[in-house]
């Protein structure tokens, strides 16, 4: 054999192993695309910021890994991030996207109606599924956040795949009845006419549209951008009279027919399965106290009216009911105050995961 044939010989060898090296880097390479790819993350949202990424991860499993976004709106006085100390839905999103989730929490007006809300939302809506590329998501909204997300779903069923309500007030809230009643009922008393105000009513309404300014900017809105508050708009969407004859006739999808009824067996309304869970009592943890104030919002409900401090577990029922019976206050719901919930009893977290699981496993 030939110098120059020994030499052609080995030039081959070597050529192979190169590309065979090159090969196995190239795949590495797109291996490790492809888990970017599938990376986790999580996501705050408002109509003047857009979405800005909060945190993104490798997912430890797949237990929440649905096919449509998680999107979670925040109730009445709500915010997504309280100047990135506070979240709303505290340790919630974390405990989503390690189970492969990719979430975004909104942020609308903190204190307007769930029309008006609802609108915001759908905007936000519209932006994640452009941006995902996703047809649909799957809407969570928290107390008036869950009213909100109905809203959605009946103007724009073709973006929504799924709506968990979290013990919101799908009948109105009892507590709204009564505030609503402090402020017009002493301007009444006063002489004022209907839709007039006294000076203790004008400084409650303007407390709670400075209320919600504040919980605006602290969740990163530029002052110049700052959402319309309504406080007199906010209670009175929230009150029972205003539900049982204004929304849930407009908006009756899944609903129950009477207060306290159960809501139909068929929970599914335009393609769009409707769920909800809710608890009971106010004080779980005597370390929180917020617990102590919600005991006394709750005077506002009859004794035999089981309720969240807020919310009644009659009012909260929609579509497939979960639970409305956990043991869980109003702000426990969405595991606040950090994280000071019930001892011993079932932890909020882990009931977000089993039903972000529930619509993962039902191809959602």
């Amino acid at each position: 054999m030939s110098v120059l044939t020994q030499v052609n010989k080995s030039t081959t060898a070597q050529s192979k192993k190169y590309a065979v090296a090159a090969a196995m880097l190239l795949a590495m390479s797109l291996l490790g695309l492809a888990n970017r790819a599938a990376a986790a993350e999580y996501y705050n949202c408002s109509n003047p910021t857009g979405c800005q990424l909060i945190k993104s991860i490798e997912p430890e499993d797949n237990l929440t890994a649905t096919q449509y976004p998680v999107v979670l709106a925040h109730g009445l006085g709500g915010f997504n991030s309280l100047f990135g100390i506070i979240n709303y839905f505290n340790g919630i999103p974390e405990a989503l996207i390690a189970g492969g989730s990719e979430v975004y929490v909104t942020k609308t007006s903190a204190i307007h109606d769930a029309e008006f809300r609802g609108e915001q939302l759908l905007q936000q809506v519209q932006t994640i599924t452009a941006v995902t590329g996703k047809q649909k998501v799957n809407l969570v909204g928290h107390s008036l956040g869950g009213i909100d997300i109905r809203y959605v779903a009946a103007v724009a069923p073709e973006s929504v795949a799924s709506v968990t309500a979290v013990a919101s007030p799908e009948q109105g809230s009892k507590m709204a009845d009564w505030l609503l009643n402090l402020v017009t009922n002493s301007s009444a008393k006063s002489g004022y006419a209907p839709g007039e105000y006294n000076l203790r009513s004008r400084a409650l309404i303007n407390f709670h549209n400075a209320l919600g300014r504040f919980l605006d900017y602290g969740s990163g809105i530029n002052r110049k951008q700052l959402q319309q508050q309504d406080g007199v708009r906010a209670v009175t969407g929230l009150t029972t009279d205003y539900m049982a004859h204004y929304y849930n006739r407009k908006y009756p999808a899944a609903m129950p027919s009477e207060y306290c009824g159960q809501p139909p067996d068929n929970f599914v309304v335009n393609d769009i399965p409707y769920y909800s869970f809710s608890g009971v009592g106010t004080i779980t943890n005597g370390l929180d106290p917020s617990d102590y104030l919600l005991s006394l919002t709750a005077l506002s409900f009859g004794k035999d009216d089981a309720n969240d401090g807020l919310v009644s577990a009659c009012s909260s029922r929609i579509g497939y009911v979960i639970r409305d019976d956990y043991k869980m206050n109003h702000l426990d719901s969405v595991n606040q105050m950090f994280g000071l919930v019930a001892w011993g009893e079932v932890d909020p977290i882990s009931v977000y995961r089993a039903q972000i699981n529930r619509l993962k496993n039902n191809g959602l």
